[in-house]
């Protein structure tokens, strides 16, 4: 059943809402806008003339947003950008489609970017668009095609393929190693010990696989791994780290084992993507090339970087 007219109102009454709910003001939005004071102000009147509701409230020259002002904008604000994300796709359409894929960053930059131009040379018609996330996420609201995630394939009304489980290494410059004696892995408890905000008990899980009850202390905390491995590099602790994404610097010496080897992980990598977008043809292709990759292994690209 279509829409009704009166709930769609016209981009330009929705850019010209969004832009006063954002900066604060007409006179910002104008600017914003490239357009006068007055006409935003007219923007925002038609707007609440077309709803029949009040967006916001005229305190001498402010405007205070409403509650239903704050709801609306964040639907609206939401809307806006998968018409945006959705155009940017028509332009960059090339012929075979496009994927809008969400990556994990370090993943993406480590393991997926050695990669990638297999793909596309594979599939020269199909345009890749990459988005970083660090956490699930909705995909109606997102607006991405798939996404490579770490876990547990909870998704709702997903499909997903499992790409590979993960195993951690405890890592620390040899110099780091050298000045801080490690005979065992309780040793560990007492040094600087790098971790990661979205894992919080990943060392408490790889001292109880080695046997040691110890009292996990607290160490400096990063958002994505590619900071503490350089964190790590530099001597300033010892950094859990997925085995592949350490590779290349365990290979070059830059990183050494600081004890026990690699250790298995609560969770695996995994492609996820919308039921409804099963059969999309571009998600069709990189999956089938994705799941080859990793059956393949290519490991002789990561110790290319």
């Amino acid at each position: 059943m279509a829409t009704p007219r009166r709930l769609l109102p016209s981009i330009s009454l929705l850019m010209g809402f969004e832009s006063v709910l954002r900066t604060g003001s007409t006179l910002a939005a104008a600017q914003d806008l490239s357009l006068t004071q007055g006409a935003v102000s007219r923007l925002i009147q038609n707007l609440e003339a077309q709803l029949g509701v009040q967006l916001f409230r005229r305190e001498g020259r402010r405007l205070v947003p409403t509650e239903n002002a704050l709801a609306y904008g964040r639907d609206v604000a939401k809307a806006m950008d998968l018409i945006s994300r959705a155009s940017m796709r028509v332009r960059s359409n090339t012929g075979g489609g496009t994927l809008a894929l969400s990556i994990l960053p370090t993943f993406g930059t480590r393991w997926l970017a050695p990669r990638l131009p297999r793909f596309l040379a594979q599939h020269p018609g199909v345009t890749i668009n990459l988005g970083t996330r660090l956490r699930p996420f909705d995909f109606a609201e997102e607006g991405f095609d798939a996404a490579i995630h770490f876990g547990e394939p909870t998704w709702p009304e997903a499909g997903f393929a499992k790409l590979f489980d993960e195993r951690m290494v405890a890592c620390c410059a040899p110099g780091f190693l050298a000045s801080h004696p490690v005979r065992g892995p309780g040793d560990l408890a007492g040094l600087p010990l790098l971790q990661l905000e979205t894992r919080p008990n990943a060392w408490a899980g790889w001292f109880a696989h080695h046997g040691v009850s110890a009292s996990v202390p607290l160490g400096m905390l990063f958002d994505q791994f590619a900071p503490m491995i350089q964190s790590a590099i530099y001597g300033m602790g010892i950094a859990l780290l997925p085995e592949f994404l350490a590779k290349a610097e365990l290979a070059d010496g830059r990183l050494v084992d600081a004890w026990g080897g690699p250790v298995p992980s609560a969770g695996s990598y995994y492609l996820v993507w919308p039921g409804i977008g099963e059969a999309y043809p571009p998600l069709v292709a990189f999956r089938d090339w994705l799941l080859t990759a990793v059956a393949g292994g290519m490991d002789e690209e990561l110790l290319a970087w």
